[in-house]
């Protein structure tokens, strides 16, 4: 995935996101934001694009959020303003293959619909170890490939048109699982047909 091609892919995608692939998505956020509820200290989302899921965070939690796309957080600071999201603290323009926080700076690294739109994805694994707090987790939702079946071949035929579409049809949960002090704390398949998955990976202390 090219970097200009993930650009110009989502200032086209920005205006009609909630209604397309965030509705789509709606799932595997709710299952996210949820277990996030669950924990406490300071949150990084990773790609949070147009702040779909900012309102549903606990309220007590100190949420930043990051993403390459002016156009996708230009809607994410007016749903802050709009609604009052006080537990927003930062939403920030930045490359996730080179966070601008310093190591071990967040309890909870969220990814959610992200991973297989970036160029370079096992850097930005890289990057959301690096900052996760030791102990702390990094929790994932994300479309994985498919080894056989009508979707795998669906990828299959999508897989070339990934600048176009701007994600990557034919991504391998391999990609996110190289990082050795991330380990797999939950994997489940998330509605429909198990076409998303929800990943929790837990830092070694």
């Amino acid at each position: 995935m090219d970097i200009k091609a993930v650009k110009t892919s989502y200032a086209r995608w920005a205006p009609v996101y909630d209604r397309t692939f965030g509705a789509i998505t709606n799932t595997g956020r709710r299952r996210a934001v949820a277990f996030v509820n669950g924990l406490s200290g300071r949150v990084l989302e990773v790609g949070v694009g147009t702040g779909l899921a900012l309102p549903h965070y606990r309220p007590d939690l100190e949420v930043t959020g990051i993403d390459f796309s002016d156009e996708m957080l230009a809607k994410a600071r007016a749903k802050v303003r709009d609604m009052g999201l006080n537990h927003v603290v930062d939403l920030r323009q930045m490359d996730a293959r080179t966070l601008d926080f310093p190591d071990a700076s967040f309890d909870t690294v969220v990814a959610m619909h992200v991973l297989s739109v970036v160029p370079d994805p096992e850097k930005v694994m890289s990057e959301i170890a690096r900052v996760c707090k030791p102990g702390g987790h990094v929790v994932i939702t994300n479309h994985f490939k498919r080894d056989d079946g009508l979707l795998a071949m669906v990828e299959r035929v999508a897989a070339p048109l990934s600048n176009v579409l701007g994600w990557h049809s034919d991504f391998e949960i391999e990609t996110v699982l190289q990082e050795d002090d991330l380990a797999v704390e939950e994997k489940r398949p998330l509605p429909p047909m198990g076409m998303m998955t929800f990943l929790v990976l837990r830092k070694s202390a």
